[in-house]
């Protein structure tokens, strides 16, 4: 295998990366990128956004709008487009594929099915086989009246297009159906006026199982695995996580071989966030993202290189590596409130504990349960590691300005 060439930042011979959408993941992402010499231009709907701080160039427009997409692209012409978000025109991505003007990562079939609950699904389920929860889709009220009875209840409703936990709700009865269509309609990335309805599985634990496909010596695709990720999630949104979790070896075997299977269908190279739902040796597909997860976040000091280093390098033809060198977990700091540009108070408290570091993510603006920055440690044991990451995000204080 020819190890692949990368250029000069800002010069002709650059290796240019457009990162479609620009949070906290993707900020994480362009860091790795450029600490390969990539050239990077990151997009999001708001100015300021974390990667926007952070990159070579910075973009505001509307992602969904297919026609600025296009033109942004035309007008950068990268030699990689690395889409991090749901909301984004995905056909116009078909299209730059189409015409040559740059790879898209994974692939833009990968990007146009995993975008959407009901296409990866249908994938998963359907065509591969797996098990799932039990689903049905619904375009209307009516539609989700009759979908909810033959699911069950409780039932998870989502919109086809979300992420997390916009739009998300569970509902117990029939009484809630009404409230929990205006909410999923509300709440969606993009509104398709589509929403699935998910029956529960019983299970014991749920994991995110990072999977890497990357080029090997030979030149082909290989697959890969980080350490199985644990996480606690309320209202959709996950809250803490940690690495390993605990898992019969049946059981993480037959978790590799879903993700292996939704993966390898979907081709490309990088990472892959699959979610799983585990009840004893049994394992369930839940979703998978095309990139970086969010509970991956505690990779920023479990693994030799990050779950962001893993993309940037997967991404590039690069060698990589998944080995975890300690235990370790994250905690979420929200904002607390509605404001603009706030501060943050007892960073030096939450830096004291042992094995302990901190992202602030840098975003604009605050919102009560809006993810504004993350404790990351590691210890000797899962326990110790998450113990420490929730008191010191404990400690982080969002003020007012």
């Amino acid at each position: 295998m020819v190890s692949p060439r990368l250029g000069t930042p800002l010069s002709p011979t650059a290796t240019k990366v457009l990162l479609l959408g620009s949070g906290e993941l993707g900020k994480e992402v362009v860091i790795a990128l450029q600490r390969l010499g990539v050239e990077v231009v990151a997009v999001d709907r708001y100015p300021n956004a974390p990667g926007h701080q952070v990159a070579h160039r910075a973009h505001t427009i509307d992602m969904s709008d297919p026609q600025a997409l296009l033109e942004l692209i035309e007008a950068e012409r990268p030699h990689l487009v690395v889409p991090e978000i749901e909301a984004i025109a995905t056909d116009a991505l078909a299209v730059v594929e189409e015409r040559g003007l740059a790879e898209v990562v994974p692939t833009a079939r990968a990007t146009q099915l995993t975008m959407n609950r009901e296409g990866i699904r249908r994938l998963a389920a359907e065509e591969l086989g797996l098990p799932t929860s039990p689903y049905r889709f619904a375009s209307s009220l009516d539609e989700l009246r009759d979908a909810a009875a033959q699911v069950g209840f409780p039932c998870v409703i989502k919109p086809v297009m979300s992420s997390s936990g916009k739009g998300q709700s569970t509902v117990r009865s029939a009484d809630a159906l009404d409230a929990a269509w205006e909410y999923a309609m509300a709440g969606g990335r993009v509104n398709r006026g589509t929403v699935i309805v998910e029956g529960f599985v019983e299970f014991d634990y749920e994991i995110t199982q990072l999977t890497v496909r990357a080029l090997g010596p030979s030149g082909e695709i290989e697959t890969h695995f980080c350490e199985p990720i644990g996480h606690l999630q309320r209202d959709g949104d996950y809250v803490e996580s940690w690495q390993p979790q605990p898992m019969s070896e049946a059981a993480l075997t037959r978790a590799r071989e879903v993700a292996a299977a939704v993966t390898g269908a979907l081709g490309g190279r990088g990472v892959f966030g699959v979610e799983l739902f585990v009840k004893g040796d049994e394992v369930y597909f839940s979703e998978v993202s095309p990139r970086p997860h969010d509970t991956g976040l505690v990779t920023l000091r479990t693994q030799r290189y990050s779950e962001f280093e893993l993309h940037a390098r997967a991404i590039l033809g690069l060698p990589v590596d998944t080995g975890l060198l300690s235990p370790g977990a994250s905690a979420v700091i929200y904002g607390g409130m509605d404001a603009t540009g706030i501060a943050f108070e007892g960073v030096g408290d939450a830096l004291r504990i042992p094995e302990t570091d901190l992202r602030l993510f840098g975003k604009p603006e605050s919102f009560p349960r809006r993810r504004m920055g993350v404790a990351v440690s590691t210890g000797p044991d899962v326990g110790t590691a998450r113990a420490r990451a929730t008191e010191a995000a404990s400690l982080v204080r969002p003020v007012a300005p």
